[in-house]
């Protein structure tokens, strides 16, 4: 049914994939219905519903910090004009119920949520509204450009009338401008950085039209419509006002080449504004970034080796591990490619992977373990790549002070130097003997030194050590198992075979299939 005012409707839904779905599976505005606001939950609701003053709320029944029950009591209460359609699972009718004793008029099962239904069920809703009865029933609800742009941006496919985009953007050249406020901790607001930024173009385009949507509460964004020739000189005399009043409202600036067609706003903004306000985490100190910022060759970097990484420090090589931590962040920080959250995880990573080990290493650790998630917060909620930095430095540095004050004054880094030996020497034919030799002990006294400072004795440690790496090569490679034990330091076959089966359970072919079944 369409009518002649247009029937107002806000949808309400902490999953923002069906809020998405919902106000782009048909044409409303054809239907003539307007979708004026969306919420994550009922107390969010409450407050668009006050701002646009909605016909009919389309809501979910559970969702955090106010469920559709609770919100539909509260909007029948206030606001009994308004009729409440509740979106449920299943398993929920007993909330349902609730609802209809508050006044909801429908209900929609989102397992069988489609469009025929959905309209069907509105319209239902729109006979209980009496101002919406009046006037003719043939009137199509105008789009506004917002609406289009919005459609276009959530990647949805769109047939809304080429003469209606051509009368909304009747010039022929288009670029995207986003002002990102994310790191601006005060002064003036957003509504009011816009102003300034609009009037920057105004100044600098003749004629422009220019309308403004909303990315996000930090995020503000234009789409610029204009006309003349030589669009890459008006863009640069763009980009100059706008870096000079980036500069004075301590702010960022991000501007697209320019394109042709209003339909190419969705790749602009997914592939280029989105890539740019990652760059700006990486550079936060670039005040205007252009579409050429992307162009730039980014270095290649090889992945983090945990491994190694680990090894240096369980033998307490703690300055060969930090020196090469360092390095890697130093490469990784200059990589804006790199995923936000993926960056992120990784110093999470590191830091529960060092208290894992130092732990391990009975270093006394409390005061670590009582601090990291102090650290995990920080990180999660840093702006930049600089801070999430810092934060592990800060990290890194309580870890040495406790290493400098656990680490024992025994004889162990003289053991260490052993360990180190064994480990860098496994695959050659080592004998106790050989490395009391290199190390100009008696073999009596390494044997009685090493059983003093280990768990395990001499023999036992280098099995494990050849073992283990047998493991990495059996699952990581194709080499032959009759290869495999005289790499990892056996030159008996038959003896690699006999203790291998004994430290793991099963001989070696039947590990190498047992890895490759799961």
């Amino acid at each position: 049914m369409r009518t002649g005012e247009g029937c107002r409707v806000v949808i309400v839904d902490d999953e923002q994939l069906i809020r998405q779905g919902i106000k782009h599976y048909v044409q409303w505005e054809q239907e003539g219905f307007q979708i004026v606001g969306e919420a994550s939950n009922g107390q969010e609701a409450l407050e668009v519903i006050e701002r646009t003053n909605p016909h009919i709320v389309l809501t979910d029944i559970v969702m955090p910090i106010m469920d559709g029950e609770e919100l539909t009591r509260i909007v029948k209460s206030r606001f009994p004009q308004i009729e409440i359609i509740i979106l449920s699972s299943f398993g929920e009718f007993e909330y349902v119920r609730s609802t209809f004793q508050s006044g909801a008029v429908d209900y929609i099962l989102k397992p069988k949520l489609d469009s025929e239904i959905l309209l069907a069920v509105l319209k239902k809703a729109v006979e209980r509204i009496p101002s919406l009865q009046q006037g003719t029933d043939d009137v199509e609800i105008q789009v506004s450009a917002e609406t289009m742009i919005d459609k276009y941006l959530s990647g949805y496919e769109s047939d809304y009338d080429e003469h209606f985009i051509q009368q909304a953007f009747p010039l022929p050249h288009f670029c995207l401008v986003a002002i990102d406020l994310r790191l601006n901790d005060g002064g003036k607001n957003q509504e009011e950085i816009s102003e300034i930024v609009k009037k920057a173009l105004i100044t600098t385009i003749e004629g422009p039209i220019i309308q403004a949507f909303r990315v996000d509460s930090n995020v503000s964004a234009f789409l610029v419509n204009f006309s003349g020739e030589r669009t890459n000189d008006r863009l640069e005399g763009v980009a100059t006002q706008l870096e000079n009043c980036a500069h004075v409202h301590d702010l960022s600036i991000l501007l697209t080449n320019s394109f042709e067609s209003f339909t190419q706003i969705g790749v602009k903004y997914n592939e280029v504004i989105k890539k740019m306000l990652q760059y700006r985490f990486y550079y936060p100190s670039v005040t205007l970034i252009e579409e050429q910022h992307l162009e730039q060759e980014v270095p290649k970097i090889d992945s983090f080796n945990l491994d190694k990484f680990t090894n240096d420090f369980k033998h307490e090589r703690f300055d060969a591990a930090f020196t090469y931590l360092e390095s890697h962040l130093t490469l990784l920080s200059s990589h804006y490619t790199t995923d936000i959250l993926e960056y992120k995880s990784f110093f999470g990573n590191i830091i529960f992977t060092m208290s894992i080990l130092l732990n391990n290493l009975e270093y006394n650790v409390k005061s670590l373990e009582n601090e990291k998630f102090h650290y995990f917060n920080a990180i999660d909620e840093a702006k930049t790549a600089s801070k999430v930095v810092e934060e592990l430095q800060m990290f890194i540095e309580k870890a040495k002070e406790i290493i400098a004050a656990n680490r024992s004054l025994s004889g162990q880094s003289n053991f260490q130097l052993i360990l180190d030996f064994i480990e860098e020497h496994y695959s050659e034919p080592l004998s106790l003997t050989g490395v009391a030799n290199h190390f100009h002990f008696n073999p009596s006294y390494l044997s009685s030194y090493f059983a003093a400072h280990n768990k395990e004795g001499f023999n036992e440690y280098l099995n494990r050590i050849r073992i283990e790496e047998a493991v990495k090569l059996l699952v990581q490679t194709t080499t032959p198992i009759s290869e495999i034990s005289g790499l990892v330091g056996y030159s008996d076959h038959s003896y690699f075979c006999k203790v291998f089966k004994k430290l793991k359970d099963q001989s070696p072919s039947q590990y190498r299939r047992n890895q490759k079944a799961k």
